[in-house]
């Protein structure tokens, strides 16, 4: 059937190409879908200026914006089990993950809805009784979303939710590689009520698909979760019209672990900083920082647990880690790890594929351990997006916050530490938009969640998440009009 939706109908590509989607634990046959181009995502685009233009959502009250959206909410939660199986399917992740994944999708949903209804603009005093001055919120207008494969619906949602919360319209180009649960939504927006034309879905490659969207004169916006080089085009692309962008680009994340951190705490969150999702995750604390004193026993123990992560597929219910997204994928995984050993860096576990016939028609890596690195080396600066920790020394708190700052990413990391007083300190001084203290990972939707230097800029989720898919507009109002005088 088809799976591009343009204008409130689901059709066909103008090219009449498909793209097969296979499961990277075993490669197998997921479905066939429509291959995009740049003409049907023209034609999405139209779409969804003229539902923008003339259509109801941008004139829908706020209130009735928001509760489209706790509709949608509660519509996911109804079909979670069928959500999840899609995206462990076209991801290979852990079907308990995608379940985790799909709460989180909801509340996105949810806390968005709540938003819209209760954003309002503010009277400013003038203090002058005879004008009247007020600051209103307006939708930027058509939006264009572009997703990564590693949290399909989750990024998406993140985007699509603040977007229609303010009253936008849109096109969503998901990762050729995962697209069926960026299909499902837009079933979902369908049932939920959502008039046709405001939201419109276009699959297919980055360069075919989704390059149209960053310098197309009638998008007003582009929102971009993805690769530093890509994001780096699209903001090119888009600065020929002076659009709005909104970037995260991912990061090479700092994890530093003081010697009078609590141990078992540490050892727990450096695992699944770095090996949660099998490493692909744009927040993965990629880089464990340790303090001298604590450094061997901390890391052996690491390394001692990282040999028992049991790896599977989504629906293996003893698997700890699943394979990563595709061959192409994997090799660059192995290129990092290769060009670290390289450059000094001690193999302490992994670096390999797995053996066994388990694992022969995946895209499985061993979880990897390399000890002994330095700030200058590749794989301490590059993000390789895998199951790959590397480990750095450091003595002082100053030299541990040099290090930690020491990339051209800025995204996330963590402190662990149990002097209070230093990691405040410590979390202060780290140049990343998110700072966790002895912990690693959790997100709230009332919180911001951005990026330093490269990392990108403008902030999802939370009050800013809504911000970035608004207008602010100032009205100023003379209730008692009379000419000046100036040049009589």
């Amino acid at each position: 059937m088809p799976e591009l939706f343009i204008g409130g109908e689901w059709t066909r590509s103008r090219t009449a190409r498909t793209r097969e989607i296979r499961c990277p634990a075993d490669g197998s046959l997921v479905a066939v879908v429509d291959e995009g181009c740049s003409a049907d995502t023209e034609a999405a685009i139209h779409a969804a200026r003229r539902a923008f233009d003339l259509g109801p959502w941008p004139q829908t009250p706020a209130a009735e914006r928001g509760d489209l959206l706790l509709r949608v909410a509660a519509l996911i939660e109804r079909d979670k089990e069928s959500y999840a199986r899609d995206e462990s399917l076209d991801t290979g992740k852990r079907l308990v993950e995608s379940g985790y994944d799909m709460d989180d999708i909801a509340n996105c949903f949810r806390y968005f809805g709540k938003a819209a209804a209760a954003e309002s603009g503010r009277v400013v005093d003038t203090g002058n009784p005879a004008t009247d001055s007020t600051v209103v919120h307006e939708p930027v207008g058509v939006c264009g979303l572009i997703t990564p494969w590693n949290y399909p619906l989750l990024q998406t949602a993140w985007k699509v939710a603040p977007a229609l919360a303010a009253g936008n319209t849109f096109v969503l180009k998901p990762s050729e590689l995962t697209p069926h649960t960026a299909i499902r939504l837009m079933r979902t927006l369908q049932e939920a009520g959502l008039p046709p034309g405001t939201a419109n879905l276009v699959l297919g490659t980055g360069p075919e698909a989704g390059a149209p969207l960053a310098g197309h004169p009638d998008v007003d916006l582009v929102s971009f979760t993805g690769g530093l080089q890509t994001g780096r085009g699209i903001m090119a692309e888009a600065a020929a019209t002076v659009k709005k962008v909104a970037l995260e680009l991912g990061g090479k994340n700092p994890n530093i672990v003081f010697s009078d951190a609590d141990f078992e705490t540490a050892v727990d969150m450096a695992l699944t900083a770095v090996f949660l999702h099998s490493g692909q995750v744009c927040s993965a604390g990629a880089r464990l920082i340790v303090q001298d004193g604590l450094h061997d026993r901390l890391v052996d123990e690491i390394v001692r647990r990282a040999r028992q992560i049991r790896l599977g597929g989504p629906f293996d219910e003893k698997a700890q880690a699943g394979p990563l997204i595709s061959a192409q994928h994997r090799s660059k995984v192995e290129a990092y790890v290769k060009a670290g050993l390289a450059e000094g860096a001690v193999l302490r576990c992994g670096g390999a594929r797995p053996q066994g016939d388990a694992y022969a028609s995946g895209f499985y890596y061993l979880p990897t351990v390399l000890d002994e690195c330095n700030a200058d080396m590749t794989v301490v600066q590059e993000e390789s997006f895998g199951p790959v920790l590397t480990v750095e020394r450091f003595s002082t708190e100053e030299e541990a916050v040099a290090l930690a700052n020491r990339t051209i990413y800025g995204l996330a990391g963590a402190v662990f530490t149990g002097d209070q007083a230093r990691a405040r300190r410590v979390a202060g001084a780290l140049r990343l938009g998110t700072v966790w203290i002895n912990d690693y990972h959790p997100y709230v939707p009332q919180a911001e969640w951005g990026g330093y230097k490269q990392s990108g800029f403008g902030r999802e989720l939370g009050p800013a998440g809504l911000a970035e898919y608004r207008e602010t507009k100032h009205i100023w109002r003379n209730t008692d009009p009379r000419p000046q005088g100036w040049f009589s």
